[in-house]
């Protein structure tokens, strides 16, 4: 049995020929289901190519020790199903049966697989006992599968009977690829984490913007990964639980502890101003949320990583708006866009507002609820981004 104590997943090395960077990676939190002699079956759409692969588990937002028995990768064939003869085993520190504390996570050795930019992979965990409460990423767009008993290593899906649209303990992969150079974190909360976009179609933004950097000439030089969280806020932890720890908390480990990270897309603030969320229970001023972007500024600054900031979207028709909090979102967009503390801008709320009403999303762009972009918005974000800002 291996027991691990892996307190970040931060490694950012070269393993053979290529750079070691993140391919997938979702912010988890606390306050998922509890399970019991079960397999969790979950799908990882990787945003490059590469080899070496290994994944994180995550049990750094739940009380209790994890006891995995068995892990497997393939790649997915459809739904739950996997495509035979590519059932790889996956190890920790050379055993299949891993032990992870409360708080901690850990690395896997390398699984002898590739993976394709745009592929699925299918990650299988076997629970043997009772978990309690799960480190989990709530809002997935995707399709996990859940099957009573050992099932990691079943090609078939069918004793997978049941289906969510979470990730349970799942925290990342990482590749050794042979053309990226770095990783590209887009950070933020549910527009980010793709809200309202369709589910198993990769049509979040930062998936078109993978697509876009693989589709442009030559090999892909940049992963993406989406640490986007539902309902997160910059400066305070949300009540609800799986919500997520304040950016102010996390940006460290989900951002800068990502392997291969150089840039960061940093893309939140909303949820804060809606909820009139300020410190310590006061109410939000301009100035706190520019002091909380200059505090996460500076940390990727130590580490050597640039950030790029993201404007701040309308939002009139959602219950978010009002005119004083209205008033706050064009002061930071307007601190953003001239106060060059970002290594560089991405104006969204140009890209996305009503030219007839710029307080409210463009209605071609408008999922419905005035605040989340449709799919077709969220490819408009994509292409809004100067791809010459990302360091390659």
């Amino acid at each position: 049995m291996s027991t691990a104590n892996v307190a970040s997943a931060a490694v950012s090395s070269s393993h053979g020929k290529g750079t070691r960077v993140s391919a997938w990676s979702p912010g988890m939190t606390t306050g998922g289901p509890s399970f019991d002699n079960q397999t969790i079956r979950m799908v990882v759409h990787s945003s490059v190519a590469g080899s070496g692969v290994r994944i994180t588990l995550s049990n750094r937002y739940s009380p209790a020790p994890l006891d995995v028995s068995a892990v497997d990768m393939a790649v997915q064939a459809s739904g739950g199903e996997a495509t035979r003869g590519t059932t790889r085993n996956v190890a920790f520190g050379g055993s299949r049966h891993v032990t992870i504390p409360a708080g901690a996570e850990a690395v896997s050795d390398v699984v002898p697989i590739s993976v394709s930019a745009g592929e699925n992979l299918l990650v299988s965990l076997y629970v043997p006992g009772t978990t309690g409460m799960s480190t989990w990423h709530s809002d997935a767009f995707d399709t996990t599968y859940v099957a009573s008993g050992n099932h990691a290593g079943d090609d078939s899906a069918a004793a997978f009977g049941t289906t969510t649209t979470s990730w349970y303990y799942l925290a990342g992969l990482d590749v050794v690829s042979p053309t990226a150079r770095g990783t590209v974190v887009a950070f933020g909360d549910s527009i980010t984490d793709g809200y309202h976009s369709s589910t198993g179609t990769y049509t979040r933004w930062p998936d078109f913007l993978g697509r876009r950097l693989g589709a442009v000439p030559g090999p892909q030089k940049l992963s993406v990964v989406d640490s986007g969280i539902g309902g997160n806020r910059v400066l305070t932890d949300v009540p609800n639980l799986w919500q997520g720890v304040s950016a102010l908390k996390r940006f460290g480990h989900d951002a800068l502890g990502q392997p291969g990270v150089k840039d960061v897309i940093l893309f939140e603030g909303i949820n804060d101003i809606g909820n009139n969320a300020g410190p310590d229970g006061q109410p939000l001023t301009a100035q706190d949320l520019i002091n909380g972007y200059r505090t996460l500024i500076d940390e990727a600054h130590t580490a050597h990583v640039r950030v790029i900031g993201a404007t701040l979207m309308p939002d009139q028709g959602n219950g978010y708006y009002t005119p004083a909090a209205e008033a706050i979102r064009q002061d930071v967009n307007q601190w953003i866009r001239t106060s060059r503390a970002f290594d560089g801008v991405i104006d969204f709320d140009q890209t996305m507002r009503d030219p007839s009403n710029p307080a409210a999303l463009k209605p071609a762009y408008d999922s419905g609820d005035h605040i989340h972009p449709d799919d077709e918005g969220m490819k408009a974000m994509a292409d809004a981004i100067d791809l010459r800002l990302l360091r390659t």
